[in-house]
């Protein structure tokens, strides 16, 4: 924290040390230090406040893990410790797998992304005929998310999964609009099997799991014993509840089913930095926005989310799925990627990987989180003013902070700010040093 007067002045030790507690407990998701104490402290702080009970983050730089860490219980009964091999569930992460795999197909010559999918469904409806496989890979085939009225709790099999997709009106033409649609990535898996002739968690296990040593990472199943596999929570009037069940047939689709670790993941994000898995130009493909009909684009690409954070390309995508959340947020510029999973279907999983790529490097505060941060610092200017006038109270800050900044403790910040002259501003950023002082 820097507090500017008309001299300039930097604040002295007593202010900086009396404010600490303040700034740590009530500016979360901020950027205070390169530190992954911060990481730490951060974490902490965001599981209490969103009532998480098991989350596992991973911090890594140039396709090396430099942070892999659990925090909290991936089992509340069993009172089960989450470590970073804990298992947790994909949801709409495992997006990004499907998307590949048919890009796997497309370099083996099996499909193009421009083929009509009719070409492989032949029993498809006539208001099918003009999606294709891009269509389906981008949001943009006028394919919905599942209606209320399907039952997850009945074992369906691709085909009337199909008829399920099939029985749904188109909400568009294809290439009109991008809407998130957890179906057509449903279609994608049958695709890749009608294709194949395998299950697509096969095909994924064979092309992409078992070459970059993801031993971990498999398609859900209840039946099979798995060591260090989390339960999921939600919350149902603030009590914590366990995760709905799912059909186990139903629960293997190709929209988010997967089981997959911190260390899956970290090998993930080190292929995509090469050829290794797919080529270059397939990968560009990946990364490129979505041309609509209209000539205009929309950030996605083949199962990724496409952003800018503060100037910095930002590539990532989150999941959701009984009782699980998670997101894996690469700032591609600067080879670094935030990975976390949770264990509480309200965890906002984007804003904690936002929030630990910018205590690693500030400059990756996102346009939210820079408006956020302006908002924090016009409130903290006006405490650190009426501290200076002797009008300070308490109740502005949280219960933890309160503990620690008493009527005493924020009398003696306003008696050291007074000979400073009026405060013009109040900056927070990383952790700075000037002259020694902090």
């Amino acid at each position: 924290m820097r507090i500017v007067t008309p001299k300039n002045q930097p604040a002295f030790r007593l202010v900086t040390s009396l404010l600490v507690a303040m700034v740590f407990t009530t500016l979360t998701g901020l950027a205070q230090e390169n530190s992954f104490a911060k990481v730490d402290e951060y974490l902490k702080a965001e599981m209490q406040q969103q009532h998480i009970p098991g989350l596992a983050a991973a911090i890594i730089k140039d396709g090396q893990i430099v942070y892999a860490k659990g925090h909290g219980l991936a089992n509340v009964e069993h009172q089960v410790a989450v470590k970073p091999e804990t298992i947790f569930q994909s949801g709409s992460m495992g997006k990004q797998f499907t998307a590949a795999a048919v890009m796997l197909l497309v370099e083996d010559g099996k499909l193009s992304l421009d083929d009509k999918i009719t070409r492989y469904f032949t029993a498809a409806p006539a208001h099918w005929q003009n999606i294709t496989i891009r269509h389906l890979l981008t949001h943009t085939a006028g394919t919905t998310d599942y209606p209320p009225s399907f039952d997850f709790r009945r074992d369906f099999t691709e085909d009337e999964l199909l008829e399920q997709a099939a029985a749904i009106p188109l909400a568009f033409q294809p290439g009109e609009r991008w809407s998130y649609s957890n179906l057509g990535y449903v279609m994608l898996g049958v695709l890749i099997s009608k294709v194949t002739g395998k299950f697509y968690g096969e095909f994924l296990q064979e092309r992409i799991f078992k070459p970059l040593g993801m031993t971990t990472a498999r398609i859900i199943s209840e039946a099979d014993i798995i060591p260090n596999r989390s339960a999921g929570y939600r919350l149902v009037k603030s009590e914590l509840k366990h995760q709905e069940w799912v059909a186990p047939a139903t629960n293997t689709t190709a929209d988010g089913s997967l089981y997959l670790t911190l260390y899956d993941v970290a090998k993930w994000d080190a292929a995509l930095y090469g050829e290794k898995l797919l080529k270059r130009s397939s990968l560009d493909l990946i990364w490129s926005p979505v041309k609509l009909n209209n000539g205009k684009t929309y950030p996605y690409g083949f199962g990724w989310m496409l952003r800018m954070a503060n100037g910095h390309r930002l590539i990532e995508h989150g999941g959701s799925w009984q009782g699980f959340k998670s997101c894996i947020s690469r700032y591609v510029d600067d080879k670094l990627t935030v990975v976390v999973f949770a264990n509480l279907a309200q965890t906002n999983p984007e804003h904690l990987a936002h929030g630990i790529a910018a205590l690693v490097d500030a400059r990756l505060l996102s346009a939210d989180d820079q408006a956020r941060a302006q908002k924090i610092n016009a409130m903290l200017k006006d405490v650190l003013i009426r501290a200076a006038d002797g009008a300070a109270t308490p109740d502005v800050f949280t219960a933890e902070a309160r503990t620690e900044l008493l009527l005493d403790k924020l009398r003696q910040i306003g008696d050291a700010l007074k000979p400073l002259g009026t405060i013009t501003a109040v900056t927070l950023g990383g952790r700075t040093e000037e002259d020694g002082i902090y």
